[in-house]
């Protein structure tokens, strides 16, 4: 019963008034994804909310299609970073909202754990060949500011070809 209110302060230690988030991520100059491969292939998620409900049930944010996988499977919480107030994490635990646990549990990178602070490439397994993979994208350009290779474009004179009918 201890873990069930351990997992509960944990997800509540989220409670904070994200109300904008797409220009919090902005901002942050991160974005965070989630590439999920369950029956139905692989599914990418950018995430940008402060909680997101994992699982089977449609009502999920992040809906896992396989018969191994529990209703309410995961719970994905957003949470400031200490050093720095416009960066944050995901922390992803085991089962729903209300500190009920998944039937299978959590294997993250290999081990079973009810709770774990997100890192990038961290591997997610919800049960057989349903997993997970975060990635946290740092964006080193500034807004307003665009890549060359981004208009990069090859010219090619007529010329220069030979013809197919040679």
């Amino acid at each position: 019963m201890a873990g069930n209110d351990t997992q509960q302060i944990l997800i509540n230690h989220s409670s904070k008034d994200f109300s904008n988030d797409l220009s919090m991520a902005a901002e942050t100059n991160e974005n965070h994804l989630l590439i999920i491969e369950d029956d139905q292939g692989r599914k990418e998620f950018s995430l940008e909310h402060a909680v997101y409900s994992i699982g089977r049930d449609r009502d999920c944010n992040i809906r896992l299609i396989s018969q191994f996988v529990s209703r309410r499977h995961a719970t994905l919480v957003r949470l400031p970073r200490e050093h720095n107030s416009h960066s944050y994490y995901y922390r992803i635990v085991d089962g729903d909202a209300k500190g009920k646990p998944s039937s299978n549990g959590l294997m993250i990178n290999g081990r079973k754990m009810p709770t774990h602070d997100l890192k990038n490439e961290d591997e997610i397994v919800f049960g057989p060949q349903v997993r997970a993979i975060y990635y946290l994208l740092k964006n080193t350009q500034r807004s307003g500011q665009t890549d060359a290779s981004e208009y990069d474009i090859t010219l090619i004179n007529p010329g220069m070809t030979e013809d197919i009918e040679d």
